[in-house]
């Protein structure tokens, strides 16, 4: 089956926070809001399908994990990531940055050292520092248009952390780290005995040439000391359904955490995560997702050979993983309070702000190419106004 990814969805109206948040955000509504990670594309429709066959059943009652549920998961990371995953090993969270948050209250005491790598995800500093714990900021470096690990400073960093967050791939700059760069951070979390929460969100997105490598099969040591978090939500654009899971093969390591879930009553999913999951991790989800990543590939070239045309003070961060793209804007030569304002106030896009990745951030911006290619077109014509 063929997807139509032009189509154009007006999703104002509908509590959107890509497109209603961004009113409330930035007091405007005259913005192309290229911001949130999620896509414009429509949810697909197999999954979509499977939602309006449990509604026929008017009954949305309390619901058990449907049986075969964890059975899908691990065919899927076998199938797409070649990794064997007993289904016992599986278990239910309703958010990744919900999971991660517990696991830090379950693994940790207020005091402890957890380490981040930055510039990251946002919600990374927040999850350490709104629990108590001590945050450690372990930062990136920046070589030929990918950020790469410092190890030298990892294993200085990481001394005395009880937990390191690891984000696999890479956010904002789509990275896939290497098998041998996760070798390597494995020796040195293992030298000194730290917890790794991996969060491979991103995972199901490798662009085309490239392929996911997932950090607990790396060693041993990554196999009986990671919590892998994980989620069909980005892949098959579907977050509002509040549906993701970890993976620990360590069974101390998950008995621990899985009861601390149930003391909290957070095992239960809403009646749509499951049956969603379940469609989505088939091989008509296989088809459309690698349709989607082919789609999203053509906006990455176009945006990237454009702004080397036009607009060459600005790098593209091509990312080898995921639908974001970190535009290093430094060339500019602009305060960041002023490159926010060129991008809000002249050319009236809605983009993430690359300070808000922590150090490392400042003069990016975050590009959201999860579009049309018409809005690409449309957001690249009014930067171009804006730098003239």
């Amino acid at each position: 089956m063929l997807y139509d990814f032009d189509e154009i969805l007006d999703r104002k109206g509908t509590d959107s926070v890509k497109e209603d948040g961004a009113k409330f955000l930035w007091h405007r509504d005259d913005l192309l809001p290229l911001w949130v990670a999620d896509m414009d594309f429509r949810t697909a429709s197999f999954i979509m399908d499977a939602i309006r066959s449990r509604c026929e059943h008017e009954v949305l009652g309390y619901s058990l994990h449907p049986e075969g549920w964890s059975d899908s998961v691990a065919a899927w990371l076998f199938r797409r990531h070649a990794w064997k995953v007993d289904s016992s090993w599986v278990g239910f969270v309703p958010g990744v940055v919900l999971g991660m948050a517990m696991g830090l209250r379950c693994f940790t005491s207020p005091g402890d050292k957890v380490m981040v790598q930055s510039p990251v995800y946002p919600p990374f500093f927040d999850l350490v520092k709104q629990s108590g714990r001590e945050l450690v900021v372990n930062p990136l470096v920046l070589n030929n248009g990918l950020f790469n690990m410092d190890f030298d400073a990892l294993r200085r960093d990481l001394k005395g952390c009880k937990v390191l967050m690891l984000c696999n791939p890479q956010n904002p700059g789509g990275r896939i780290w290497s098998r041998e760069e996760l070798r390597q951070l494995s020796d040195i979390c293992e030298e000194y005995g730290v917890l790794v929460f991996s969060d491979e969100i991103h995972a199901d997105m490798f662009l085309p040439g490239f392929r996911h490598n997932v950090f607990a099969t790396v060693s041993d040591y990554a196999a009986s000391h990671t919590i892998t978090f994980l989620s069909a939500s980005k892949a098959f654009n579907m977050p509002g359904l509040g549906s993701a899971y970890f993976v620990a093969s360590d069974e101390k390591l998950r008995t621990q955490f899985t009861a601390f879930i149930e003391s909290l009553h957070l095992q239960y999913g809403n009646v749509f995560a499951f049956i969603a999951l379940m469609a989505a991790y088939t091989d008509a989800g296989e088809d459309w997702l690698n349709q989607m990543l082919n789609y999203v590939q053509r906006n990455v070239d176009y945006l990237d050979n454009r702004i080397q045309k036009s607009m060459s003070a600005i790098k593209v961060m091509r990312p080898q993983s995921s639908f974001l793209v970190f535009l290093d804007c430094r060339e500019l030569g602009l305060s960041q309070e002023n490159l926010v304002k060129l991008f809000v106030d002249k050319a009236h896009l809605a983009l993430n702000d690359g300070a808000t990745f922590g150090p490392g951030g400042e003069g990016f911006m975050r590009m959201n190419v999860a579009s049309p290619s018409c809005f690409m077109v449309e957001a690249l014509d009014r930067l171009q106004e804006a730098l003239k």
